[in-house]
């Protein structure tokens, strides 16, 4: 074998690689992801709360100055972590009584919404105590004016419903969603579990996201270069077999 041909097989995590495109493959399977959970918690110091679990990835071969390099995906996962998302609902009528009757954090009417135009501080609180927001689409114009300089740099713009919409579904749905975006930098990192989960319901939930990565990004999974798994508190432990 030449010289460089050894360097590059040593470059790719020194395994063999009879076929060219093998040498992109991450081992991002269940089991190897699995193990890589355990080991997380196992050398995380215990704490006198339930740390969130967080998933690395760094990205490679992203054109950073490309708009069409920004990623930006919402991802539903298998299992709700402890730490569920809070929810705001922007409605009027029946759609926000059904939206309180399904424990929506906060339920913003017409009337409150107009009234905090131009109140930076109240709009700033709004935008940083939850996490989703969700808004009857008539109201949308509205909430484009009122809450758009806020919640547009946040990545929190709200998701349009008729008024006719499940919104309890909606709720559900969206208390174990998470966003996957990059910022500045070709890396994502999202909490994705709790560590009082089980390791099989956390392993899913990384999966969930690895597969809209693969599915979303141009090179699917040749974009991934590596992919980490910490506690809240806890050292990174690398994904690998």
């Amino acid at each position: 074998m030449a010289r460089t041909e050894r360097k590059r097989e040593y470059f790719y995590n020194c395994i063999p690689f009879p076929q060219w495109h093998e040498v992109y493959k991450l081992p991002l399977d269940q089991k190897t992801i699995l193990n890589a959970v355990k080991e997380a918690k196992g050398k995380s110091e215990k704490r006198k709360f339930n740390q969130s679990i967080e998933l690395i990835i760094k990205l490679q071969d992203i054109d950073m100055k490309s708009p069409d390099s920004k990623l930006q995906e919402v991802v539903e996962l298998p299992y709700s972590p402890e730490k569920t998302n809070k929810i705001c609902v922007i409605g009027s009528g029946e759609l926000a009584m059904k939206a309180k009757n399904a424990n929506a954090d906060y339920v913003i009417e017409r009337a409150e919404l107009e009234s905090i135009g131009g109140k930076k501080q109240e709009l700033r609180k709004v935008a940083n105590n939850y996490d989703f927001f969700i808004a009857e689409a008539p109201l949308m114009p509205l909430v484009g004016r009122t809450l758009g300089s806020v919640l547009g740099p946040r990545g929190k713009m709200p998701l349009p419903v008729p008024p006719s919409a499940d919104i309890a579904s909606l709720i559900k749905k969206h208390r174990k969603t998470i966003v996957v975006r990059m910022r500045n930098q070709p890396i994502l990192q999202n909490r994705v579990a709790t560590e009082n989960m089980k390791d099989e319901e956390i392993t899913e939930n990384i999966q969930a996201i690895i597969r809209v990565l693969d599915a979303k990004l141009k090179k699917g999974m040749k974009n991934i270069k590596a992919a980490y798994i910490k506690t809240a508190m806890g050292a990174p432990v690398k994904i690998q077999a």
